[in-house]
C-alpha cells in the first residue's frame, strides 16, 4: 500500500526503518531562513532528512521571478536522490505548520511524477504529542535513483494568466490570508492587492488545531469556491508558490484533483508594472 495525501503517526511509527519509506523534515520560517534547519538538529524523526524551502524546494529568484521559483527538476531529482529516493519510495513530507512547507514538496514530487508522497497528519507535534522517539542523528542513506518526468499540465505560466485577464477560461484561486489579499496588509512583497479576476481561499482555512480538516469538510468549502467550476479550469496562486500548494493538496484530499500551480505567483506579477492589480 502506498500513501499519495495523508498518513497518520502510527502508520509512519510502524514504518519508519523500512528502507523504502523516506522522511523529509520541511519546518521552516520565512522570516528566519535557518529557523527550520536549527530545529531539526535539535530533534527530528529518527532517520528523516531535512529539505531546506529556499535551498532544496525552489531554485534562487531572479529579477523577473517570484520569491520561489520551481527548482530545476534535474537538479531537485539529483537532492531527491541524496534524500535516498528512488522510484518505490514512499516519501513522507511534515512541518510544523500545518504542512504549508511540507505541501510545497508534496507538490514537487507529483509534478515529476513520483505520487507516492504524502503529508504527515499534524507534523513534527503530532509526532512529538504521540510520545514518538526524536533524534539528532544526521543519517546518510543509499543512493536513490529517482529520475524526474515533469509534468507540464499541472503548472501555469505568468503569460497564462496574462492570457486569462478578462475571459472566464481560468478560475484563479489565490491562498492568502483575507487581508494581503484585499490589500490591506502586505508584510512580504513590495506591492499589495490581487490578480484582477482571482477570488480568495486562504490555506489556513483548509486546517483545524493544525491538521487537514475532513475530506468532506473540505469537499463542501471548496466545492463553493469552485462555483461550478471543474477543478481542471482552477489554478492555485499565493505569495510565492508555497501555500498555494497547501490548497492543492486539500483539494486532492477531498476528490478534486487537476487544479494547476502558478508558481510564480504575486511575488512574481507585481515585478512588472504594467500588469493590473486589484483591491
Amino acid at each position: 500500500m502506498h500513501y499519495s495525501t495523508l498518513v497518520d503517526v502510527a502508520t509512519v511509527a510502524a514504518q519508519i526503518k523500512h528502507p523504502d519509506w523516506v522522511i523529509l523534515d520541511c519546518r521552516f520560517e520565512l522570516t528566519d531562513p535557518t529557523w527550520g534547519e536549527t530545529q531539526f538538529a535539535a530533534g527530528h524523526l529518527p532517520g528523516a532528512q531535512y529539505a531546506h524551502l529556499d535551498r532544496d524546494l525552489a531554485a534562487p529568484p531572479t529579477a523577473t521571478s517570484g520569491r520561489h521559483p520551481l527548482p530545476d527538476p534535474e537538479v531537485f531529482a539529483a537532492k531527491a536522490r541524496e534524500w535516498g529516493v528512488h522510484s518505490g519510495t514512499q516519501v513522507v513530507v511534515h512541518d510544523q505548520a500545518g504542512g504549508v512547507f511540507a505541501a510545497r514538496a508534496w507538490w514537487l514530487f507529483r509534478w515529476l511524477g513520483h505520487p507516492r508522497v504524502a503529508l504527515l497528519d499534524g507534523g513534527y507535534a503530532a509526532w512529538c504529542a504521540a510520545g514518538q522517539a526524536v533524534s539528532t542523528e544526521t543519517l546518510a542513506r543509499p543512493i536513490g535513483n529517482f529520475v524526474p518526468h515533469p509534468d507540464s499540465t499541472q503548472v501555469a505560466n505568468v503569460d497564462d494568466v496574462v492570457a486569462a485577464l478578462g475571459h472566464s477560461t481560468m478560475h484563479l484561486v489565490d491562498a492568502r490570508g483575507a487581508d494581503r489579499f484585499a490589500g490591506e496588509n502586505e508584510s512580504m512583497d513590495a506591492r499589495a492587492g490581487h490578480v484582477p479576476g482571482a477570488v480568495n481561499h486562504p490555506f489556513a482555512t483548509n486546517l483545524t488545531a493544525g491538521r487537514l480538516q475532513a475530506p468532506d469538510t473540505l469537499r463542501e468549502r471548496w466545492l463553493a469556491t469552485l462555483d461550478g467550476r471543474d477543478p481542471k479550469e482552477m489554478v492555485a496562486m499565493c505569495g510565492s508558490g508555497v501555500s498555494a500548494c497547501h490548497n492543492l493538496l486539500a483539494m486532492e484530499l477531498a476528490g478534486l484533483p487537476g487544479a494547476r500551480l502558478y508558481p510564480g505567483s504575486w511575488s512574481e506579477w507585481i515585478k512588472d508594472p504594467k500588469r493590473p492589480i486589484a483591491k
